[in-house]
């Protein structure tokens, strides 16, 4: 979950709509985005992997 989170907080930055903090050296910058979107994906694995295999 909390990968999911600062994936968010990371992505949010590079598209430059999320302005916290003020200085922060991540605002506007489009590797952020990316960067984000892929801790979200991964994020997003770990929390549903362990979910399917048991399922199986």
């Amino acid at each position: 979950m909390f990968l999911v989170a600062l994936g968010c907080i990371w992505a949010l930055q590079g598209l430059g709509l999320l302005h916290w903090p003020a200085d922060s050296f991540m605002l506007g910058e489009r590797e952020w985005v990316f960067r984000g979107s892929a801790m979200v994906l991964a994020g997003a694995i770990l929390i549903g992997l362990p979910r399917w295999l048991r399922r199986g």
